[in-house]
């Protein structure tokens, strides 16, 4: 009798697993998008980043230093 009444404890209906799975399904769709969101940001970020003078190839400042060297090149 005890066996019986757990095993129908026990008993999930489909309506009941709907539910869960939507709540579960709707909880990763937030956290989706607000990854989407945050990866907008930081890629504009990034570009804002990338056009400061701080990312520039090219340092005017630099001079070859290899031509008073040992390297075969006097």
């Amino acid at each position: 009798m005890l066996n019986k009444l757990l095993s129908k404890a026990l008993v999930v209906t489909t309506t009941q697993l709907t539910m869960i799975l939507i709540a579960v399904a709707s909880i990763f769709l937030v956290f989706i998008i607000i990854a989407i969101i945050k990866m907008y940001k930081l890629k504009a970020e990034n570009k804002k980043l990338m056009e400061t003078n701080a990312f520039k190839d090219v340092d005017e400042t630099y001079k070859d230093f290899t031509s008073g060297h040992l390297y075969g090149d006097n």
